[in-house]
């Protein structure tokens, strides 16, 4: 069934405010220190009412710049002022610490993942060893998607986000930092991928040909990786909550409703158009579901005609589970629906993978015939 955020967020998306919607251009009023910052200067009386955030200088990377994102959206740390630098006597004063330091310690807001001995996941399922930004959302993510969604922390749709957002987007910037490749292969990648958020970020580091290697270009840099990689966690967060839920609770319903299609309950009926590949395995797998889906029935939104396709064997394979029949494919029209015995047919595509009915009723004829054959 719907939660009660989805249903009110479709009837009326107006209702869905962001609170960190950003500008046009995006510029974000961080406040950086120089790497020469003191201890002395930090701990001036006209800064003590803001929050302290400190992470290296010199290169910089998508985890941390994305950390100090994340954590300025909380409530702790809200406008909290960025300080990079080293200088471990500077650092132990500040009141959060990313991605330097060699210390994790959650109690004492301490997030680096650089340390000798640290394994920390982030749990539910996922194994892949955090960087400071995946440190970040583990300790402060649930709070943030609260925020943007305007519930209670412990609200169900909060809890889905936080998994969903850390799976989409999150988990590949830990890898990426700590070194873990995507396949396990010997083989070298067939092509070289340097478009992904934490290659962009990395591209904001100072050229060594660049003359003016200055702490304040190279924190001007840094500033730019902070609202890129910030922009884009946001995007995500905007995607899950507007499009990605909504989409999970139809794809539930009509799941869950599958038995009143045909009694196989292997045919279902989306009443609705929605993305619903990826939501269908998950919730197969969550719900333990024997047997598994092998067609889905929807109406195609230009044509008003019906189509019925096969569900895929995995997100990522070609091959479906049950392809239509192998005498349907490639026909077309009136020598599909003589071939079937089903009137209405307008097409199967060669590889079986999807077919087209003129008629709700037709498209799931198709369906059960081709269970049978």
């Amino acid at each position: 069934m719907f939660s009660v955020f989805s249903r009110t967020l479709l009837s009326n998306q107006r209702l869905f405010n962001f609170n960190f919607k950003p500008q046009t251009p995006l510029r974000l009023t961080f406040s950086l220190m120089a790497t020469t910052t003191t201890a002395a200067a930090v701990s001036s009386p006209t800064n003590v009412s803001v929050k302290r955030v400190g992470t290296h200088n010199g290169s910089f990377h998508c985890d941390e710049a994305l950390g100090c994102f994340m954590i300025r959206l909380t409530n702790k740390f809200s406008n909290a002022q960025i300080i990079r630098t080293r200088d471990p006597q500077v650092l132990e004063e500040l009141d959060a610490v990313l991605d330097v330091g060699g210390v994790y310690d959650p109690a004492r807001d301490r997030y680096d993942h650089h340390q000798k001995g640290f394994e920390e996941v982030f749990g539910h399922g996922f194994n892949t060893k955090l960087s400071s930004a995946g440190l970040v959302y583990k300790h402060f993510g649930k709070e943030i998607i609260a925020k943007e969604l305007q519930v209670d922390e412990e609200h169900t749709d909060v809890h889905r986000l936080f998994l969903a957002v850390y799976k989409s987007f999150m988990e590949a910037i830990d890898a990426i930092d700590n070194g873990i490749n995507q396949y396990d292969t010997d083989q070298p990648p067939r092509y070289v991928n340097n478009t992904h958020l934490s290659s962009r970020v990395g591209k904001f580091n100072l050229d060594w040909v660049d003359p003016d290697q200055s702490a304040e270009k190279e924190n001007a840099a840094f500033e730019r990786a902070i609202a890129l990689a910030g922009s884009e966690f946001l995007d995500s967060v905007r995607f899950h909550a507007r499009s990605w839920l909504p989409a999970r609770s139809i794809v539930m319903e009509c799941l869950a409703a599958r038995g009143d299609v045909d009694p196989s309950r292997e045919i279902m009926v989306l009443d609705r158009f929605c993305p619903w590949k990826l939501h269908l395995f998950e919730l197969e797998e969550e719900n333990k579901i024997d047997p598994s889906v092998k067609y889905v029935l929807y109406e195609d939104g230009r044509s008003k005609n019906w189509r019925v396709q096969a569900v895929a064997m995995a997100p990522d394979r070609f091959e479906s589970r049950r392809p239509l029949p192998a005498q349907w494919r490639g026909l077309r029209d009136e020598e599909l629906s003589k071939a079937s015995g089903i009137p209405g047919c307008s097409f199967v595509h060669m590889s079986g993978f999807i077919g087209g009915n003129l008629t709700y009723e037709g498209a799931l004829a198709m369906a059960k015939a081709a269970l049978k054959l």
